[in-house]
C-alpha cells in the first residue's frame, strides 16, 4: 500500500482526497500547511507527496525547493487551472508531474499510479540492467545514473525520461512516445511537462565532451541523445 501526503490548506478538500484514494487503496495522510508538509516529508517515508501550491507560511514551492536539497521522494504538484507559470516552475523546481485544480479523483488516481511505477520502476522487466552511452552510464537496478563515474541526482521522472533517450542514442524518439513511456501518459496538447523535464536533464548532464548539446530537439519530431 503506497503511503501518500496530500498537503494543501482546503481542509474539505483533503477530506474527500483522503477518503476517495483510501478507497483506491492508498495510505493517505493529510496537512493543511507548507511548514507542517515538510517536516512530516522529511520525517516519515512517503512513496509520494502531492503538494498544493497555495499554502500559509511556506507556499508549495518552497517546500518542493526545500525538501529536493535532502532527498528525491517523487512529487505531484497542484496548480491553480490556466496558471501555465506554476506548472512550469514546479517542474523547474524537480516535480515529478501536476495537475490543475479543480481535478478528476480518476485523473489524479491515474497520475499517482504513473509516478509511482516510475519510482518503482522493476528491474526485473528491462532486457538489461546496464546501459552506457559515451560518458554516462544507466544502471536500472539502483536507478542511478552516472558521468564519468560520478553519480547524479535525478527525479524517478528524469531517470525515465533519460533512460528512454539512451535506450534509442542516435534516433528521433517522438514526443508522443517518449510521454507514453516515460510518464506513462499520452501527451496533452498544451503539456509542458516532458519540455521541462528534458530541460532539466539538460542542465544536469552537461553538454557532451566536445561541447555539443547531449539531447537535441528536432522540430516538428521530438528529442534526440547525441552520440558523440
Amino acid at each position: 500500500m503506497a503511503k501518500l501526503l496530500i498537503a494543501d490548506d482546503d481542509v474539505d478538500l483533503c477530506a474527500l482526497l483522503q477518503s476517495y484514494l483510501g478507497a483506491e487503496g492508498f495510505d493517505v495522510h493529510t496537512v493543511n500547511d507548507g511548514q507542517t508538509a515538510l517536516e512530516r516529508a522529511t520525517a516519515e517515508a512517503f512513496d509520494l507527496v502531492i503538494l498544493d501550491v497555495m499554502m500559509p507560511g511556506k507556499d508549495g514551492f518552497e517546500v518542493l525547493k526545500q525538501l529536493r536539497r535532502r532527498q528525491l521522494t517523487p512529487v505531484l504538484m497542484l496548480t491553480a487551472r490556466g496558471e501555465d507559470s506554476d506548472s512550469i516552475t514546479g517542474l523547474e523546481l524537480g516535480a515529478d508531474d501536476y495537475l490543475a485544480k479543480p481535478c478528476n479523483p480518476q485523473v489524479l488516481v491515474a497520475r499517482i499510479r504513473a509516478v509511482l511505477r516510475r519510482a518503482e520502476a522493476p528491474a526485473e522487466a528491462a532486457p538489461s540492467p546496464q546501459l552506457s552511452v559515451g560518458d554516462i552510464s544507466l544502471n536500472r537496478h539502483n536507478r542511478q545514473l552516472q558521468k564519468n563515474g560520478t553519480a547524479l541526482e535525478l527525479t524517478s521522472t528524469e531517470f525515465s525520461v533519460i533512460e528512454v533517450l539512451l535506450r534509442q542514442a542516435g534516433e528521433i524518439v517522438s514526443k508522443d512516445l517518449l510521454s507514453r513511456e516515460a510518464l506513462g501518459r499520452e501527451l496533452g496538447r498544451y503539456d509542458r511537462a516532458l519540455d521541462m523535464h528534458i530541460s532539466n536533464l539538460r542542465h544536469k548532464l552537461g553538454p557532451l565532451p566536445d561541447g555539443g548539446e547531449r539531447i537535441v530537439t528536432v522540430r516538428g519530431s521530438g528529442y534526440q541523445y547525441v552520440i558523440a
